[in-house]
């Protein structure tokens, strides 16, 4: 049987009175890349959140290889092996590149379950993944482009050592040759072995490299499928997306 390393299961949130996701369940596989799409205010980042901990869900369970974390902070579901490169990259613009990334170091323990099976991310491996960053390790991050900003937003999340990596419309604001190095690198994580979850506003950009395919409409889960069936259903997906 297929392990899965994050499952929501039920799921309803609530922003206050706003009830966002509505028994909203998918999973991600070990290993595998699931796109997660949807209209503007579907519920994709309220996902991400979730499954994060920043956002407690009201109703169902969120579980990481197995293990039920619906009620853990952040921090402890960070522990477990869940990192978040975050919409609008949220780094730390007053802090250095060097400085952005050791704020999030996090070394795996090796005789743990929630260790990660590749290799451990090192301020090295970033650099490696990211040569323009070592370029300018000392540089405030602030000062930065967008395209920097986003590498230094998903070396920090891989600081953390993760084994589940969320990822919140990183292609959002670049340039197309940006965007395209951005998803080079998405690809070389997924072959590293991490499973992820892609959040992007461009469907084409996920089909190109997902497994799975879950969307979103108006909170809850509208389509599962995978991106080959979804290529050929041009009026599922002018339904549920406005495009094609």
């Amino acid at each position: 049987m297929a392990t899965s390393a994050l499952r929501l299961e039920g799921v309803d949130a609530f922003y206050g009175d706003s009830h966002v996701l509505q028994n909203v369940s998918f999973e991600l596989g070990e290993a595998r890349m699931l796109g997660l799409l949807g209209r503007n205010g579907a519920g994709k980042s309220t996902c991400m959140n979730v499954g994060m901990g920043l956002l407690a869900a009201r109703r169902g369970a969120v579980s990481v290889f197995g293990e039920d974390v619906t009620k853990l902070s952040p921090e402890l579901i960070a522990a477990r092996g869940v990192a978040l490169v975050p919409q609008g990259r949220r780094i730390f613009r007053s802090l250095t590149v060097r400085e952005n990334l050791l704020v999030a170091g996090r070394k795996p323990d090796a005789g743990s379950k929630h260790a990660p099976k590749h290799a451990p991310w090192t301020m090295d491996t970033v650099f490696a993944m990211f040569p323009r960053l070592k370029e300018r390790t000392s540089q405030m991050a602030a000062h930065l482009s967008g395209g920097e900003q986003q590498m230094l937003a998903i070396g920090r999340a891989l600081m953390g050592n993760p084994r589940v990596l969320l990822m919140d419309e990183p292609s959002e604001g670049l340039a197309p040759q940006i965007v395209a190095e951005v998803m080079a690198t998405i690809r070389k994580l997924k072959e590293s072995g991490l499973s992820i979850v892609l959040v992007e506003q461009n469907p084409n950009l996920v089909f190109d490299v997902a497994d799975d395919i879950v969307i979103l409409n108006t909170g809850g889960v509208a389509v599962v499928s995978t991106p080959a069936a979804l290529r050929q259903d041009d009026a599922l997906l002018r339904q549920h997306l406005g495009v094609f």
